[in-house]
């Protein structure tokens, strides 16, 4: 009797293995596309684009109506066409790369942040260039990214460096003198 137990539980066993990965490679269908048949306008070449500006678009519609993006739109900029590229002036004088981008919280962009002079990022500062004063454009062609401004490199050495609130509360911190350390006891003599 113990024997035929052992056979069923193994054949059980067995049997709920083998289906297990059918189980797993069967998926959820994807739903249609609502519109299949439009086709997207081809974006004008080199047109400046405004990162500050509210869209109006279904796609912020969307996001506002708490549903998730599923892709991005052809007015929409990702926070990955700033950070990292070269910025240049009026003059196709590359004056820096954006290091990072400023936000309000309540999401508005404010600022890009510019590391400027230095050597290779060596001894660069970050100066914090209003939006309205950096402009980026889009080649239509390759989908290349463009990003200039007014300032010169003049200005942006001279102007003053950005810092973070994580580099103000450190520069706060080294400030501080030293607590007394606890860990250290004297002996004195009976």
């Amino acid at each position: 009797m113990a024997k035929k137990l052992m056979i069923l539980v193994t054949a059980a066993l067995m049997g709920t293995t083998a289906f297990a990965p059918l189980a797993i490679a069967q998926g959820t269908t994807q739903p249609a596309p609502e519109n299949p048949g439009a086709q997207t306008e081809p974006a004008t070449p080199a047109t400046p684009m405004t990162p500050a500006a509210p869209a109006t678009n279904d796609s912020a519609a969307a996001t506002t109506g708490g549903a998730y993006l599923t892709e991005q739109d052809e007015t929409q900029v990702s926070a990955n066409d700033y950070i990292g590229k070269a910025v240049y002036t009026a003059a196709d004088e590359s004056i820096g790369n954006v290091t990072n981008l400023i936000m309000e919280e309540d999401g508005g962009l404010v600022a890009a942040v510019i590391g400027v002079g230095g050597f290779l990022g060596i001894g660069a500062k970050d100066v914090a260039v209003p939006m309205d004063k950096v402009t980026m454009t889009r080649n239509a062609q390759d989908g290349t990214i463009r990003l200039t401004t007014t300032e010169t490199a003049e200005t942006l050495k001279s102007a003053p460096e950005f810092k973070t609130l994580e580099q103000k509360a450190s520069e706060k911190n080294a400030a501080m003198p030293a607590a007394p350390d606890s860990t250290t006891t004297s002996a004195t003599k009976p």
